[in-house]
């Protein structure tokens, strides 16, 4: 496990291009971690960093949004995904091997995400800004 503490947005984009130049296309990156935790912008600096030039947005109601870059990139929300039915009508195990899926909400997915998946734990750090970002399954 790798343990990231960043002290602000910047640091946290500049996490978001390390974890970029890692990735092949095809992998799952579950984040877990509350509200205001940085999961969007880590998103963003992800897809920024593979040449995307789409808004990313968190895909609250949409469920997934989908960025055109480097690798196709699949941005799920899973924070209403409460059943297994839930999560077959996103259409989510049809994007499993189509490009980098990240997802928000994880912990409402946990028991479905498939084998080898990337996992981001992001936790408050001491001050308001400061986040810490314990990754599992990515060589950064």
């Amino acid at each position: 496990m790798t343990v990231i503490k960043t002290n602000d947005t910047k640091e946290t984009e500049q996490l978001g291009k390390r974890i970029a130049d890692a990735l092949t296309g095809r992998e799952v990156i579950a984040f877990f971690g509350g509200l205001g935790m940085g999961k969007t912008t880590l998103t963003r600096a992800v897809a920024q960093a593979l040449g995307s030039e789409d808004d990313v947005s968190s895909p609250t109601f949409a469920i997934v949004n989908e960025y055109k870059a480097k690798f196709n990139i699949y941005h799920f929300d899973m924070y209403r995904i409460t059943s297994w039915g839930d999560l077959y009508s996103t259409g989510f195990f049809d994007y499993l091997d189509t490009g980098v899926i990240i997802i928000e909400w994880s912990e409402n997915i946990e028991n479905a995400l498939p084998e080898g998946f990337v996992r981001i734990d992001i936790k408050p750090g001491e001050s308001e800004t400061e986040r810490i970002f314990e990754i599992e399954g990515l060589n950064i």
